[in-house]
């Protein structure tokens, strides 16, 4: 739908597109300045799993962040989250092996789990639970063959996070399956809307902290995409195997991009408060529009900057394609694994949103915009 949108906008067509799933916010200053003067002086290759530097400094913030402490040889560097899954499924995956996910699930993780030549097994959790996968669905799910249990919160597309008492739950059942490793994607957990710490799987279960891979970054909450870093936290012997494919498979993430990303860091924090309080604006606004539709049942994220709202009609390719129509992309949630719903990005200005929004709300009604 984002390439249609361009396509469209290109003819002249004027289309408010809400599929993209990226910050509309300008990196952080000083990270930017750090890139300048970082690029004005001779780069060479870094070591593949990043400069110590970085390392150091992403150990700093998730024990800031998080409460959790990591040594050096427990951290891995990529170009982005994406590239540090994927080297941690690919350097521990054969054929056969089996990857829960549950749905809705951002797009990559049945792909990823695919070209390791495994099986991604698929775990739906509807709006009726919040998107939340139950300890009793996943208990349901685990097989002999089953190497690692997705967990992504603040979820994309849904924006769920999980309580501490569904994550003991969830913990009590990986105890029974100690041959499963945890993925922990938190690369949206400054993106969240409730009060106090990030709660994690790891907090929760300290005692599992030798099968946990959490996985951060700097594209969504310095609004870094771009610039492609990111690191994973894990067991040492993870770490190395993870290092070994990123040696072979690009050598290392770009310098200057290293360099910035510990800038975004290492500078003032004051900015993600700031920008997630924007984010809390937009999503209400959104909202506020959209509940006013019979043909959408819309539930308030927790994180991240996506609402999914559930439609009437169900078919949410249809629905897609008549709003694009309309004016206004979306993605369809088949494309998460979600059939019957849509998501919208609120990563965009508020006047242009609710324009959007609009447009949804009259269209599937049935009533001029």
């Amino acid at each position: 739908m984002a390439r249609r949108a361009a396509e469209y906008r290109a003819e002249g067509r004027r289309i408010i597109d809400l599929t993209l799933g990226e910050p509309d916010f300008a990196p952080p200053a000083h990270a930017v300045l750090a890139a300048q003067e970082a690029a004005a002086r001779p780069l060479g290759y870094t070591p593949a799993n990043g400069i110590p530097e970085l390392r150091r400094a992403a150990r700093r913030a998730v024990e800031r962040d998080r409460s959790l402490s990591y040594t050096d040889a427990e951290v891995a560097v990529g170009c982005g989250a994406k590239q540090v899954i994927f080297n941690a499924l690919f350097a521990t995956l054969g054929p056969g092996d089996e990857v829960i996910i549950p749905a809705p699930y951002w797009a990559s993780y049945p792909d990823l789990v695919r070209l390791c030549g495994a099986v991604p097994v698929i775990v739906p959790c509807s709006a009726d639970s919040g998107f939340r996968l139950a300890p009793d669905a996943l208990e349901a799910a685990m097989t002999a063959r089953t190497r690692w249990v997705v967990l992504n919160a603040p979820g994309n597309p849904s924006g769920a996070t999980y309580s501490h008492d569904t994550l003991t739950g969830l913990a009590e059942v990986l105890r029974r399956h100690p041959s499963a490793m945890v993925l922990s994607d938190e690369i949206y957990a400054h993106i969240r809307y409730g009060e106090g710490e990030y709660i994690g799987i790891a907090q929760v279960a300290p005692d599992l902290r030798e099968r946990i891979l959490l996985v951060d970054g700097v594209s969504k909450a310095y609004a870094m995409t771009g610039w492609r870093v990111g690191w994973g936290f894990g067991p040492a012997d993870l770490v190395r195997r993870i290092t070994a494919v990123q040696t072979q498979n690009c050598t290392q993430t770009a310098t200057v991009s290293q360099i910035a990303a510990v800038a975004a860091l290492e500078g003032d924090q004051g900015v993600l408060a700031e920008r997630c309080e924007t984010y809390r604006r937009r999503r209400d606004a959104a909202l506020a529009i959209l509940r006013q539709s019979r043909h959408l049942d819309t539930l308030e994220p927790d994180g991240a900057f996506y609402l999914f709202p559930r439609l009437a009609t169900g078919d949410d390719l249809a629905a897609a394609e008549t709003l694009l129509e309309a004016g206004c992309a979306t993605v369809p949630g088949s494309a998460f694994g979600a059939p019957g719903h849509l998501r919208l990005s609120f990563a965009t200005d508020i006047a242009t949103l609710e324009e959007g929004c609009r447009i949804i709300v009259a269209t599937l009604d049935g009533i001029p915009a």
